[in-house]
Formats: C-alpha cells, sequence, structure tokens
C-alpha cells in the first residue's frame, strides 16, 4: 500500500508543575522552601528518514502524541522532562497545518468544504527535522520565591499547556525527471532498461499503482533521479482515473518528459496524445507548463511508428524528440545522454 498524503493529529506533552514544598527534617524545623520545578513536555518532532518512502505508517496509527512532563518534589528534585515524540517522514514531505484543533473537528470542515490547510514545512533533506508541536515548559517550584522578608513563601507556576492541532502531510517525490504518459506507453519498462527500479509491469489499463523513482548513472561518477507517474488519462486533473493522485509528484522535478507511443498501438493518435498530456498538466498546475520538458516517442520498433514520428516531427519542429524502443533498448543511449546534458549531477556535488 502506497499513501503520499494523510490526516495526523499531534499533541506535545504539557510541562509538569512546579511544587509547593518545605523542608521538614530532625533538628532543622525551619529548613525553608524546597519545592521543586516541574520538568518540560516532550516536542513532537518530524524527522526525515532515508528508509521511509511513504506515509503508509500514518494510515496505522495517525496520532502522534509525546508525554507531559513529571510534577517537581521536595529537596528541589526537579521532575523529569519527557522524551521528544518522533514521527519519521520521507524526503519530499510537505506539512500542512489544518485550522481544526481536533481531528472530528477536521472531517466536518472536508465535508462542508471549509479546511483551510496553511503550509508550515518543505521537509527535503536527509536527517531534517521539523518542530510540529511545542512540548510545555515546566513551572517553577516555591523555593524560587524565597526573599528576606518572605521566609515562607506558597507561590509557584504550573506547567504550560502544549501545543496541538490537525495536521497533513503530503509526499512529493523527489526526482530530477518525471515521465508523463498514457497508460501503457511504456513508462515502467523505460524507467526499468534506465535504472535498477523495477517496477511491476504488464499490459493493463493501469499498471504502476504508485510513482517509482529510479537512479540513472551516467559515466565520469554522474548521476540523476527518474521518476515513473502512474498514467494519465483525459481529465485527470479533474480527478478522473489515479493519474491526478500523483501529479503532485512531478513538481519537484527540472525536466519532465512526455512519454508517447509513437506507434498508436491503443488506438491513438500521438499528436492527440501529447496535447491532451500538455493539458492535463497545464490543468492541474499553470507553473508546470512552463517547465523545461522533451519529447520521447517510444514504441518505435512497433509498424506504423516511423511514418507517425515523421508527421509527429513536422507538427512539433522546435521541441527535442528522442526516438527510442524501451522493449528493444535502441535509443535508450541517446535518452541518457540527453538525461545526463539537462539534469545530470556529480554524486558527489548534490
Amino acid at each position: 500500500m502506497f499513501i503520499d498524503h494523510i490526516r495526523i493529529y499531534a499533541e506535545a506533552g504539557d510541562g509538569g508543575n512546579g511544587v509547593v514544598h518545605f523542608r521538614r527534617e530532625k533538628f532543622k524545623p525551619k529548613g525553608g522552601p524546597d519545592g521543586g520545578d516541574g520538568g518540560d513536555g516532550g516536542d513532537v518532532i518530524l524527522r526525515v528518514d532515508p528508509a521511509v518512502d511513504n506515509l503508509k505508517a500514518y494510515s496505522y496509527d495517525p496520532k502522534l502524541i509525546a508525554k507531559h512532563g513529571q510534577h517537581g518534589a521536595g529537596n528541589r528534585k526537579h521532575g523529569k522532562t519527557s522524551k521528544d515524540k518522533i514521527g519519521r517522514v520521507p524526503p519530499g514531505t510537505v506539512v500542512y497545518r489544518s485550522n481544526a484543533s481536533t481531528v472530528s473537528e477536521a472531517v466536518e470542515l472536508e465535508r462542508g468544504d471549509g479546511i483551510d490547510l496553511e503550509p508550515i514545512a518543505d521537509l527535503t533533506e536527509y536527517g531534517e527535522e521539523f518542530v510540529l508541536c511545542k512540548g510545555g515548559k515546566g513551572g517553577k517550584g516555591n523555593w524560587h520565591y524565597k526573599t528576606s522578608t518572605n521566609q515562607a513563601p506558597e507561590e509557584h507556576t504550573l506547567g504550560t499547556e502544549a501545543e496541538l492541532g490537525v495536521f497533513y502531510l503530503e509526499l512529493r517525490k523527489i526526482a530530477d525527471a518525471g515521465m508523463v504518459g498514457f497508460p501503457n506507453a511504456g513508462k515502467s519498462t523505460l524507467v526499468n532498461k534506465l535504472s535498477h527500479a523495477t517496477p511491476k509491469i504488464g499490459n493493463y489499463p493501469f499498471t504502476t499503482l504508485n510513482p517509482m523513482v529510479g537512479v540513472v548513472e551516467f559515466p565520469k561518477y554522474r548521476r540523476c533521479t527518474v521518476a515513473d507517474i502512474p498514467g494519465l488519462i483525459e481529465g485527470a486533473h479533474e480527478n478522473r482515473g489515479l493519474g491526478h493522485e500523483f501529479l503532485r509528484h512531478i513538481t519537484r522535478c527540472k525536466l519532465l518528459l512526455f512519454v508517447i507511443d509513437m506507434a498508436g498501438s491503443e488506438g491513438r493518435d500521438p499528436i492527440e496524445d501529447l496535447q491532451t498530456l500538455r493539458t492535463e498538466v497545464k490543468m492541474y498546475d499553470e507553473d508546470l507548463s512552463k517547465f523545461e520538458w522533451i519529447i520521447i516517442a517510444n514504441k518505435m520498433d512497433l509498424e506504423g511508428a516511423e511514418e507517425n514520428l515523421e508527421i509527429f516531427k513536422q507538427r512539433f519542429p522546435k521541441q527535442t524528440i528522442i526516438p527510442l524502443s524501451a522493449d528493444t533498448e535502441e535509443g535508450i543511449e541517446d535518452l541518457k545522454k540527453e538525461l545526463d546534458q539537462r539534469v545530470g549531477y556529480r554524486k558527489d556535488t548534490k
């Protein structure tokens, strides 16, 4: 199961209370105030973990709750500060704060379309941390308030309340190049041949059920990452089919690769395919239409592909078109050279 967006509830720990206490020991009847301070409550922290690749864990337990700080005690004993609650997330996680404070309130807002989400963090680097909810501070014991004129103070402070709330986590896969195309255009096969990724491949209307990211190696210790975005259909920007669920993953790409079945083996027209794909991407996010993009003319080993390619080149004379066959691997090296030139980088410099 692949989960790339989910609602969670987070609650940090309240601070422990400072206490009022007076020292009473043998031979020290007037030992004075010695009430200790309360401990701090634990924070709720999101940490980017390279071993996590989606948000599935939160579908089982969508809560992150830290423990409260302990209260102080006599003899100036400080209450124990609670440990932070760590939530592991994959790189590329965007964090939104809901205007709801409870899960039930968030559900009601969603039903009424009254939800208001505010982006508060974009976590991309391994080991990066973000404090989602800050724990409360411990209160002060009465020994802090002893003065020359107040030898037996009963003043103390309570621990402060912690932050809590409802948050939305959205994963946007990080890749240098993103493949966009109709189902069965050959994206999964192409990623498999370009890299070491092993997506499930088959002749179905929707083969890839989650975004796959493969690493493409180039000479001189260079590389790039390529994402296979599940196949789009017309109307994807209106939440039709599976593609809309994963269009968010191409928003981080530097280069868009429009994979076209140049042979029209599914009974579609290659030119219409490209125009539809470009429209769907633009309708989803206007900024995506401004991204650098190239065309991959796939399935060139099939009948009719050469004739369609000539017509295609006449229709898009200024656009970079790379003809290839993912099945036979003919043209794969040409695509690798293009990727290296446009988005390749040295392993030790990114």
